[in-house]
C-alpha cells in the first residue's frame, strides 16, 4: 500500500540550495519536507581534499538531521526520489511513499557530463559527491602501496595522474596531486620514486580556469601549475579512456591509472523523467522568479536549473548561486502562500576562486571582478570556504587541518575506510572494486545512475 504524506513545501535535494531553501522557510514555520538519498549535506567545492586525504568525510558533511535539529517544522525524509509530477507537486521514492506539497522545490542537483567520451564512465573516477571521493582516495592509496612493494608497476602507469577540465574541479585537483607528488609522498612513501610520478591536466579549451574574466588569473594559474610539475594540454579533447591509458585526440597516450573526471555536469536525470522542457545541460529554464515555465507552484535550483543572468547568460553552476536561489526561491514561496506577487532573483556576485596550491590561489572578487592571487588569494581562499562550512565543528576542524597540513606536510586522513580495498587487476588494467560501499559515517548507499535523487 502506497503511503502519501503533504506538507506546504516538497523540497527534493539537500545541497545548497534547498538546504537554503528549507532553512529559510523555517524561520517562518512553514511545514517543509526536505528529501535526499543521502542523509547528509555535502560541501562539494571541498570534495578535492577529501580525495587527496587533506580532509575527511566527517570535516565536510554534515548530517541533515543536525542541521535542521532546531527547525521543527522541517520533516527530514532520507529516500531516492524516483519519479516526480510537476502538475500535481507530488514526487514518488523508491519504497513507493508518494509527498504531494503546495509547493514543490527541485534542486536535485547535477551529474558528471562524459559528453559521450568512450571509456569515460567505466575508467575515470567523477568528483562529484562524497562516494566519489572516498573512491578516489582509497584507489590512489592502494596505489602507493602496491608501487612501495613492487617498482615494476610505475610503468604500468600507476604513479601518473590525468585530470580532464581545467575549471576551478580540475585545477584545485591538479594542483592538490602535485602537492601530494612533491611534499607528501616522499615523507610517508619513501620506497615509491617519487620522481617518477606525472600529473597531467587536460581540457578542450585554450585557457586555464576558463570561468574567470581576467587573463592575468589564466596565466597565474597555469603558471603556478607547470612550476608544481604539472603538464598542461590545452586545446585537445580526451578521445578515450581505457583501462590503464588515455588517448588524447591529437594521438597523444598517457598510461595511467587514475583519470580525475571535472569535464563537466548535467542535471540529474530526474528532471527529463518529470517531462519538463530541458534546455543547456539538461537543466530547467527558470522564469526569473525560479518558477518553471508552465508548471504552476514548481520552483528548480541550483544545478538543475539554468538561471538567467542581466546578460541574458545562465549564472555559473557555482555554490553562491545555488545558495541564494534557494534562500529566494523560500521568500517567493511565502509570497506564494500568502497570494502576493513573486519577485524576480537578484544574484550578489561575490566572484570567483580556485586553490592551486601552499600559498597559491587566485581569485575574482566583487562585482568588478578584481584579481588577487599569490598568498593573499590563498588567505581568501581559506577564509571564504571555512565560513561555507555549515557548522561550527566543520570550520574549527578545516581549519586545524588546514593548518597542520601547511605546517607538517600530513594528511591526517590518508586512511582506507571501506571494508574492501580497492583492487587492481595488473594485467589486464581494470580496476576491480569490492561490491560492498564505502564504510560513510551516516550515509546510505549511493543509489545507481537512473532518475533518482
Amino acid at each position: 500500500m502506497t503511503d502519501t504524506e503533504q506538507y506546504q513545501v516538497v523540497i527534493v535535494g539537500a545541497g545548497f540550495a534547498g538546504i537554503a531553501c528549507a532553512k529559510e522557510l523555517a524561520k517562518h514555520d512553514i511545514r517543509v519536507a526536505v528529501i535526499d538519498r543521502n542523509n547528509y549535506h555535502q560541501f562539494q567545492p571541498l570534495l578535492y581534499q577529501v580525495a587527496t586525504a587533506q580532509l575527511g568525510v566527517g570535516d565536510i558533511a554534515r548530517s541533515l538531521r543536525g542541521i535542521f535539529a532546531k527547525d521543527h517544522s522541517v520533516s527530514v525524509k532520507t529516500a531516492a526520489v524516483v519519479s516526480a509530477d510537476p502538475a500535481t507537486r507530488t514526487v514518488t521514492t523508491a519504497d513507493g511513499t508518494r509527498y504531494i506539497g503546495d509547493v514543490l522545490v527541485l534542486a536535485a542537483g547535477a551529474q558528471p557530463n562524459f559528453f559521450g567520451t568512450p571509456g569515460a564512465a567505466e575508467h575515470s573516477f567523477p568528483l562529484y559527491s562524497v562516494t566519489g571521493a572516498l573512491r578516489l582516495r582509497e584507489h590512489t592509496l592502494a596505489l602507493l602501496d602496491a608501487v612501495s612493494r613492487n617498482r615494476s608497476y610505475v610503468d604500468q602507469g600507476a604513479l601518473n595522474f590525468v585530470v580532464v577540465g581545467a575549471g576551478p574541479t580540475g585545477v584545485e585537483t591538479s594542483g592538490a596531486l602535485a602537492e601530494l607528488v612533491r611534499n607528501i609522498i616522499p615523507h610517508f612513501y619513501r620506497d615509491v620514486p617519487c620522481e617518477m610520478a606525472e600529473v597531467h591536466l587536460v581540457d578542450l579549451g585554450h585557457v586555464v580556469l576558463n570561468g574567470f574574466s581576467q587573463p592575468r588569473a589564466h596565466n597565474y594559474a597555469s603558471g603556478r601549475l607547470e612550476k608544481d610539475g604539472v603538464q598542461i594540454h590545452l586545446g585537445v579533447g580526451v578521445a578515450e579512456i581505457g583501462p590503464g591509458q588515455v588517448r588524447l585526440a591529437d594521438g597523444t597516450e598517457l598510461n595511467t591509472r587514475t583519470v580525475v573526471w571535472g569535464g563537466g555536469e548535467m542535471a540529474a536525470p530526474l528532471l527529463a523523467a518529470a517531462g519538463l522542457a530541458q534546455g543547456r545541460g539538461g537543466r530547467i529554464d527558470v522564469n526569473p522568479d525560479l518558477t518553471v515555465p508552465g508548471a504552476d507552484g514548481v520552483y528548480v535550483l541550483g544545478d538543475a536549473a539554468n538561471i538567467a543572468g542581466p546578460d541574458g547568460k545562465p549564472f555559473p553552476q557555482l555554490g553562491s548561486v545555488a545558495q541564494q536561489s534557494g534562500g529566494w526561491a523560500a521568500k517567493n514561496i511565502q509570497d506564494d502562500l500568502a497570494g502576493k506577487p513573486r519577485k524576480p532573483f537578484h544574484y550578489h556576485d561575490k566572484g570567483i576562486m580556485a586553490m592551486i596550491g601552499r600559498n597559491a590561489a587566485v581569485a575574482e572578487m566583487g562585482k568588478h571582478r578584481h584579481e588577487v592571487d599569490g598568498p593573499l588569494g590563498f588567505a581568501a581562499w581559506l577564509g571564504v570556504h571555512a565560513m561555507l562550512l555549515s557548522g561550527v565543528r566543520e570550520k574549527t576542524d578545516a581549519f586545524m587541518k588546514w593548518g597542520w597540513e601547511y605546517v607538517s606536510h600530513s594528511r591526517p586522513d590518508s586512511l582506507i575506510e571501506s571494508r574492501s580495498s580497492v583492487a587492481i587487476d595488473w594485467d589486464d588494467g581494470d580496476h576491480k572494486e569490492s561490491d560492498e560501499p564505502p564504510n560513510l559515517p551516516d550515509a546510505d548507499e549511493p543509489a545507481p545512475p537512473t532518475a533518482t535523487v
